[in-house]
């Protein structure tokens, strides 16, 4: 329950306090005198700015469940479908960063061990025919020593970027 996850909370934190379980408009309580402080668990922050409260931190994180009916119209499937795909995208790009730099063409089949991509890493072409551009995606897990050993055989101008969405 909300008040025992809140208890053991303020334990852990060696706060002392009153919990009061009330409901409707929480965030009011403090303007009229009737908490210090408030533990909302449903608001998405705008009720909060709007009566000058600040989060102070975050006691837990929460987790969404996409629920529909078995037998949804073919449309409304259609559209459900949709939705999952765009947040698949969303949630396998987590923890990946797409890197590119500049190769020596030399080094290309030794960067290629290094980087194996998601089937293959992008190879451009540079003015300079002796280099390449290498763009590969790769966990975060891995960046550092990754980045340690591209540098080891040459890489230069080594660009790291976050990921937004990894479509399949």
């Amino acid at each position: 329950s909300y008040p025992a996850i809140l208890s053991r909370f303020l334990k852990e934190k060696e706060i002392s306090a009153e919990i009061h379980t009330i409901t409707g408009s929480v965030e009011i309580a403090p303007a009229i005198g009737m908490a210090d402080a408030i533990f909302d668990i449903v608001s998405s922050g705008g009720t909060l700015i709007q009566n000058g409260l600040v989060e102070v931190e975050s006691v837990f994180e929460s987790q969404s469940v996409l629920i529909a009916t078995p037998d949804l119209p073919a449309e409304k499937q259609e559209e459900l479908d949709k939705l999952c795909f765009r947040f698949r995208s969303i949630i396998e790009s987590r923890g990946m960063k797409y890197v590119l730099m500049n190769l020596p063409k030399s080094s290309l089949d030794e960067a290629l061990k290094i980087l194996p991509g998601m089937k293959s890493p992008t190879i451009l072409h540079l003015a300079d025919p002796e280099w390449l551009s290498l763009h590969a995606v790769i966990p975060e897990s891995q960046l550092w020593e990754k980045i340690e050993q591209l540098k080891g055989i040459g890489a230069e101008d080594i660009l790291v970027l976050v990921l937004e969405n990894i479509v399949k």
